[in-house]
């Protein structure tokens, strides 16, 4: 991937890890003039978005400040991860499910 296409995409690869809002924005702009690397982070922070909503309703229910409290830092540190991927440029995958969220979304930027 060249540097320009990554320039391209920077703005809205910032843009899909802000809420899932956010993704459904830079996914429906992105399909306008598909960027590789745009798409990327679009399938990175979708899979974020929805793990997150699986595991707060999880976290939720066990109605303690602890578990509360892990989550949301552990989540916090993933997000800003790929944010900061999204702003250098660079095609960082979320550590352990990063993988995955390529497999599973695969047809998104296509």
């Amino acid at each position: 991937m060249d540097q320009n296409t990554i320039d391209e995409g920077k703005t809205l690869g910032l843009v899909a890890y802000l809420t899932l809002i956010g993704t459904l924005i830079a996914f429906f702009m992105n399909r306008e003039k598909p960027n590789p690397f745009t798409a990327f982070h679009i399938r990175q922070g979708l899979g974020l978005g929805i793990l997150y909503m699986i595991i707060a309703y999880v976290v939720s229910s066990l109605n303690s400040m602890m578990a509360s409290m892990s989550f949301w830092i552990f989540f916090s540190i993933l997000f800003f991860y790929g944010l900061f991927g999204a702003i250098t440029g660079k095609l960082n995958k979320i550590p352990l499910i990063g993988d995955f969220f390529q497999k599973t979304f695969k047809s998104i930027g296509q």
